[in-house]
């Protein structure tokens, strides 16, 4: 057989043994937070109809997209993104709902990209979806639970950064720039180069009060301190409402008891175009990358029939997994190993039995004559036993 056969494609990669129960021990841990602020889960197709993910929904790039057919000739896409998904089946399920929708999920999202070169092209993502609430009470509920869910995650230092994009929008609005320049000084903000940006200011002669907000832009970032400097930057209309409704969520943050993870970031924008509101990024230690994400994006579901207010976020537990690097102690992955000869196999099946009745998992393994019993012990204790019993004439032994 062929050794290509033992290799994954680029951007993807198996997970096993004690890595996985890791995985999966968070992702519990994760979702039961969900839970318990009462969000309820969902399961959405892994592939959806190509129109779900155009360029309107402001999601991933086409050319970033894993495409196939089916047989009708009808265009398909593996999800890259959870959010228009959810969106379309909330417009679905709840056209008619006016009361507050919570919806969570876990799921494996996929992106063709060469340009994220060493990164994975399936991520798996658990994340919550509030709908028909545009208050900033739910603004801080998905923040509030964001932190709770990191918590759970075991990480113990983090922030979340706070913006609202109707801060830049209303300076973009200002400035007059055209659709290609806005672009170009998105780009050139994400990347955090500054002389960049001056230069596009200069060259589409934006000046004054505005150009000077924006210059300040890259600064406007730390503690709810910030909120006031950039009061005393502009006097764009937009802008300060959007000051204004992160000043109201901070307060109802501090009631959470949450406050101590939070700063703001004025500059912090999306590519995700659907945003309409507060935007949102989780940092920690060990990663270079946001470990979550989300924010408002009250428009979205319209494009499917339903008017109604939105905000979600997702936890990327592939992120997770590299903050941990592995350290953690306690999984769902601990069990026991029964090894037996197959003339005992009643009383091993008893022993078995018993264990399993008082919650601890259990492995039943019948002992093959050309395999030594410490064979059996030091495979199962590397892989993760807690205890190995071997069942023969001499009855129950622990090894």
């Amino acid at each position: 057989m062929s050794k290509v056969l033992l290799h994954t494609p680029v951007g993807v990669r198996d997970i096993y043994g004690k890595e996985c129960a890791v995985k999966l021990t968070i992702e519990n841990n994760i979702n039961k937070v969900f839970n318990l602020y009462g969000y309820h889960n969902i399961q959405t197709p892994t592939f959806e109809f190509f129109d779900i993910f155009s360029k309107e929904r402001g999601s991933v790039a086409s050319k970033n997209l894993y495409k196939f057919f089916d047989r009708e000739g009808n265009t398909l896409v593996l999800r890259p993104d959870m959010t228009p998904s959810i969106a379309r089946l909330a417009a679905k399920y709840y056209m008619d709902a006016n009361v507050p929708i919570k919806l969570c999920y876990n799921a494996n999202t996929y992106v063709n990209t060469s340009e994220l070169q060493g990164k994975l092209k399936e991520t798996t993502q658990l994340g919550c979806e509030l709908i028909n609430d545009n208050s900033v009470e739910a603004d801080a509920e998905m923040i509030a639970l964001v932190v709770e869910s990191l918590k759970a995650s075991g990480l113990t230092e983090f922030l979340v950064e706070i913006g609202h994009v109707d801060f830049y929008n209303g300076l973009i609005a200002e400035s007059g720039l055209d659709e290609d320049a806005e672009v170009e000084l998105r780009e050139m903000i994400l990347n955090k180069n500054d002389f960049a940006v001056e230069e596009i200011l200069n060259q589409n002669h934006v000046t004054g009060e505005v150009k000077n907000a924006m210059l300040k832009l890259p600064e406007l970032f730390g503690s709810v301190d910030v909120l006031n400097v950039a009061k005393e930057l502009t006097s764009n209309k937009k802008a300060l409402t959007a000051i204004k409704r992160l000043e109201k969520l901070y307060a109802i943050l501090e009631d959470y008891g949450v406050s101590r993870y939070i700063s703001f970031d004025l500059a912090s924008l999306s590519n995700y175009g659907y945003y309409t509101g507060i935007i949102f990024k989780g940092f920690t230690y060990g990663t270079g990358e946001q470990v979550a994400a989300g924010g408002r994006y009250d428009k979205l579901l319209s494009q499917f029939g339903k008017n109604a207010a939105a905000i979600g976020f997702a936890v990327y537990m592939d992120q997770i997994m590299i903050a941990h690097s592995g350290n953690i102690q306690k999984t769902d992955y601990e069990y026991e190993v029964i090894v037996y000869e197959p003339k005992f196999r009643k009383y091993a099946f008893s022993l078995a039995g018993d264990l399993r009745n008082n919650g601890i998992k259990t492995e039943l393994i019948p002992k093959k004559k050309e395999i030594d019993i410490h064979e059996y012990k030091k495979f199962k204790i590397d892989d993760g036993a807690s205890k190995v019993t071997y069942v023969s004439k001499d009855g129950a032994v622990i090894l």
